[in-house]
């Protein structure tokens, strides 16, 4: 098991207003806001985390809220959708929720034999609540109107949307150690047993379709899970050695990342679990202070005059 991806760690997506979107993720989807800090290569940018308690991989979503940006397009080269793992039983409480805070929303529908409920965020990204089949024993974060009976217990797949399904599944099948499960129409499924959750991922194939813009309501980049950073740095010989450029190793503070572009375009990241998020902030106050990379720390005062204020 060891020498395999151990399924999704994060997925980063691109939003527009900060203050709309900490609202939507934290009061409306009930996720905690497990770490704020700023985009490495834009300092004037939020870069805020989502996740369970302590951020677990696998239960992580980031965005860059970047301020006033236009809308992008989904379209192929670019993962898609986004779907978390939810209680059976729990789509009818989710319906009813989104219709009360008016967020955009599907019927209930059937995919792959397991119920769902797609919606979108502010910014129009994406995403699927999932009633799954198989058992999920993680905690969830919880609110006061988001209950455990109900709640997000992390991810439970994501959507990659290409021209060609081969080269891609050939990434996770031969790299990664995912394998073929099925498929329904132009969607094949494939699935990696080294853990229980967060772990598929659905391609889709569309040889006609439009290529993606990324913008707001577009997902950045998808991250992929290393049990740590040695490990992480033995994938990248393989990446290497199946002929796609990768980026040298890269300290992210809470991760180590390498990054690759797949053959269909889509931008994958293989991210390590080590430190984790509470290196900074105990649990607690996890998401409360504002976190800076060290070699911002010196421009802090003008850091926070940059960013828009943010109510928490």
């Amino acid at each position: 098991m060891e020498n395999k991806i151990l399924g999704i760690h994060h997925i980063t997506a691109i939003a527009g207003d900060a203050q709309r979107n900490y609202d939507f993720y934290t009061k409306v989807l009930g996720v905690r806001l497990v770490k704020k800090t700023v985009n490495f290569d834009d300092p004037g940018t939020y870069h805020f985390y989502y996740g369970d308690e302590i951020g677990s991989p696998g239960s992580i979503l980031t965005f860059f809220p970047w301020e006033n940006i236009q809308r992008g397009r989904i379209g192929t080269g670019m993962a898609t959708e986004i779907g978390y793992s939810v209680p059976k039983g729990s789509l009818e409480f989710w319906n009813n929720r989104f219709k009360e805070a008016k967020v955009k929303h599907g019927e209930a529908a059937e995919r792959f034999g397991e119920s769902y409920l797609s919606f979108e965020d502010p910014d129009g990204l994406l995403l699927n609540l999932i009633a799954t089949n198989a058992e999920d024993n993680r905690k969830p974060w919880t609110t006061t109107d988001v209950k455990e009976d109900a709640a997000t217990k992390g991810f439970h797949s994501v959507v990659l949307t290409v021209r060609k399904v081969e080269p891609t599944a050939k990434v996770l099948t031969d790299i990664f150690g995912y394998k073929f499960l099925t498929q329904e129409g132009n969607r094949y499924r494939f699935v990696t047993d080294a853990n229980a959750t967060a772990n598929i991922v659905d391609i889709v194939e569309e040889p006609n379709g439009n290529y993606g813009h990324n913008a707001g309501g577009t997902n950045h980049h998808v991250a992929f899970r290393a049990k740590d950073d040695k490990l992480m740095m033995e994938f990248r010989e393989k990446v290497q050695s199946a002929g796609l450029n990768i980026t040298e190793k890269i300290d992210r503070n809470y991760f180590y990342s390498l990054y690759f572009r797949e053959p269909g375009g889509v931008l994958f990241e293989i991210a390590s679990d080590n430190p984790g998020f509470v290196t900074d902030e105990p649990v607690s106050e996890l998401g409360t202070h504002l976190m800076l990379p060290s070699q911002y720390e010196g421009y802090r005062s003008r850091i926070e005059e940059w960013l828009p204020v943010l109510n928490q």
